[in-house]
């Protein structure tokens, strides 16, 4: 049994159920996930494409979805006993899972860390109850983890397997022109978009405004409803051009983009993009997560690199006028963009090499075989 409740934990699932079956033709796969676990042969009991939340208040929004799936998860192991069950971050509802699975005497696999050496720290100690191996992506997941004595194995960050440092300046269909090109990369949840969309379009109004020709694309992830996106865009005085899972390429020819904290920063970092991380979450949540964050960045090109690579304005931060004003800085500063890049291949030279999913996948045998 295999879940991942998010769009990021999807693909990176789909690459592990495609490893193990590399090393096991035998198995089958049921869960919880989206359309990149049935491509990958999995048997999707729920569709997790309603089910990402973003902050704690955001929970109760979707508490009903949650609780359902849920049901489903805890029936599915009684009723069928699974050699194993691999969860994909998404904690909250992942470690109610294991819970149960530990209960019926199922091994338990926990493939991505959630961020517990960031925030709420106490998870750890579920962790050690419930879970039989942490499979890390992060270098530095190992020490903590040995701190609090739960088996861990590294594995390197699975985006290296599907992306390259970018090669060359190679146009792309669509993405032709001379001008700038600013990408916006509003997240991969419905709920985040509402929330960010609106102030990255008034972004690219301002910017317009300030460098005639600039242009802007927006990728949109196929766990996103298009529809949304062009709804408020429509808002806006600027042309955006919208165009489906080409984040890649955007990634190559952007100059700078404007994008959601997340996985994707990451994927800018080994791209060599040059971004403005921004976030916002419901009043409620932020206050909370104030108290309760014991990290001082939230993106991950920052995390990884220890110290600030990139600027991060959240919140009260993330104004259309203060994006704006940053991106013109940056754009207006090649040396600056230059040293960025650079900066950004260090970081992604730490992440490692490719196979994270095969090393994943070994783990996985491993405890199908009681070791």
């Amino acid at each position: 049994m295999i879940i991942a409740g998010e769009a990021s934990g999807d693909i990176h699932g789909a690459h592990l159920v495609k490893a193990i079956r590399d090393l096991n033709r035998e198995l089958d796969f049921f869960g919880i996930g989206g359309n990149a676990l049935r491509q990958a042969g999995v048997r999707v009991r729920v569709d997790n494409s309603q089910m990402a939340v973003v902050g704690i208040s955001e929970v109760f929004l979707k508490l009903k979805i949650l609780l359902n799936a849920l049901r489903v998860a805890r029936e599915d192991l009684r009723r069928i006993r699974p050699a194993l069950l691999i969860v994909i971050d998404f904690p909250d509802f992942n470690l109610l899972v294991a819970t149960a699975a530990k209960k019926l005497g199922i091994p338990v696999m926990y493939y991505i860390s959630p961020q517990v050496w960031a925030w709420r720290i106490g998870r750890v100690k579920k962790i050690k109850k419930v879970v039989n191996h942490m499979v890390v992506i992060f270098p530095f997941e190992v020490a903590f983890y040995k701190k609090w004595h739960v088996p861990v194995t590294f594995v390197w960050h699975p985006l290296v397997d599907s992306m390259t440092p970018r090669r060359s300046r190679e146009k792309k269909e669509n993405l032709k022109g001379d001008s700038l090109l600013i990408g916006l990369l509003p997240g991969s949840r419905n709920d985040e978009i509402k929330r960010l969309l609106p102030t990255m379009v008034q972004v690219a109004d301002i910017l317009s405004e300030q460098l005639p020709g600039i242009r802007f694309v927006i990728p949109v992830a196929s766990s996103v409803d298009r529809t949304l996106i062009e709804t408020i865009v429509e808002g806006g005085a600027s042309r955006l051009l919208i165009l489906s899972d080409r984040l890649r390429d955007v990634l190559d020819e952007a100059t700078l983009v404007i994008t959601a904290s997340g996985t994707v920063t990451l994927e800018a970092t080994i791209a060599g993009t040059p971004m403005i991380i921004v976030y916002k979450l419901s009043p409620l949540s932020y206050w909370l997560g104030e108290r309760l964050v014991r990290v001082k960045h939230i993106g991950l090109a920052n995390l990884v690199a220890g110290r600030s690579i990139v600027p991060e304005l959240i919140q009260h931060e993330a104004s259309a006028e203060k994006i704006a004003r940053q991106a013109l800085q940056m754009l207006r500063d090649e040396k600056g963009l230059a040293e960025i890049r650079h900066q950004l291949g260090r970081v992604a030279q730490g992440l490692g090499t490719p196979g994270a999913s095969k090393r994943a996948a070994e783990v996985a045998i491993r405890l199908l075989s009681g070791h």
